[in-house]
């Protein structure tokens, strides 16, 4: 790689020791979150309360020197609560933009599955179109633009489930797990300390980032590993065709061509995270879960079978062989 790249690479490594020091565990997390960033990628996350999901965004956002709005999503919560309104200035006798929280680099939507349709719509809009209307005018968001959503799996009552057409939108869907048990000590102590720092030093600025996503954009991939991620799409589609045939029974639709596009995207930079400036297969394996897993959609069948969508993607995995 060269001497520019070596750069940014320390520069990543020393991210991930800022976020340490803040942040138990979660690399994992963080990881997926610089690999949405660096491929202009949306990410949703998924898991129990109190796995350090908002502190890890708000503490990443700060090392990485950028705007950062965490949106409660709620019940009564409105479009306009999250893009902007006009208001009415009573001192000029004009109105005038009052812009939202949506107009920050890294947006935290806490708990998106809370708020209506129209308003995950707003949101899912501004992801798409990297732009918000308010009134008569259209104002381009500010660059870089990151949406970071996080959904509850425990509490259904009182929430509107993403429809699985704008789940499609979010680059990557990451299930946060539980810490170790030496990670959770660690959290304890350091959470009965109440001298505890929560301070951390900016690592990238902008120019950082831009430069690392022309970089990834460097990354190759063989012709027969961008024939390994169709297969492994397509398997999703067509499963009986790759002899999937007891997942077959479960799969209702197959995974969208985003999934392809998300795939070769999502490895590149998991490869440039590496140090590496070509792709491994394991990368796209390492990343299939993550990019999958909110793409396959399962019939009735596989809910009273408990079958997940991971046992699909791990059964797509074995099977679909690489240079096929």
């Amino acid at each position: 790689m060269e001497q520019n790249t070596g750069i940014h690479q320390e520069k990543i490594r020393k991210v991930y020791s800022e976020v340490a020091k803040v942040v138990v565990g979660q690399e994992y997390m963080v990881n997926r979150l610089m690999i949405g960033l660096f491929t202009n990628g949306h990410i949703l996350l998924e898991g129990v309360p109190g796995l350090a999901k908002t502190l890890t965004i708000s503490t990443l956002a700060r090392v990485l020197h950028l705007d950062f709005a965490r949106i409660q999503f709620t019940p009564d919560l409105l479009p306009a609560d999250l893009v902007g309104t006009m208001i009415y200035n009573q001192k000029d006798g004009k109105f005038e933009v009052k812009k939202g929280p949506i107009f920050a680099n890294i947006v935290l939507a806490d708990e998106i599955n809370r708020s209506p349709a129209k308003v995950q719509s707003a949101l899912l809009e501004a992801m798409q179109e990297k732009q918000v209307t308010i009134g008569e005018t259209t104002f381009q968001l500010d660059k870089p633009f990151l949406v970071m959503a996080t959904q509850n799996p425990v509490e259904n009552e009182g929430t509107y489930p993403l429809p699985e057409a704008q789940v499609d939108r979010f680059m990557m869907k990451v299930f946060v797990d539980y810490p170790s048990k030496d990670q959770e000590l660690e959290i304890m102590r350091r959470i009965s300390n109440m001298q505890f720092d929560f301070t951390v030093t900016p690592v990238l600025t902008k120019e950082d980032i831009f430069g690392i996503r022309q970089e990834v954009n460097k990354v190759t991939i063989s012709e027969s590993l961008e024939r390994y991620i169709i297969e492994l799409v397509t398997a999703s589609r067509k499963p009986l065709e790759y002899k999937l045939n007891e997942e077959a029974k479960y799969i209702q639709f197959g995974a969208s061509p985003r999934a392809s596009i998300n795939l070769n995207l999502t490895a590149k930079a998991a490869a440039y995270l590496e140090g590496r400036d070509f792709v491994l297969p394991e990368d796209i394996k390492g990343v299939a879960m993550d990019v999958m897993n909110h793409r396959i959609l399962l019939n009735y069948e596989a809910e009273a079978d408990n079958v997940k969508t991971t046992d699909i993607i791990k059964a797509i995995l074995n099977r679909v062989p690489i240079g096929k």
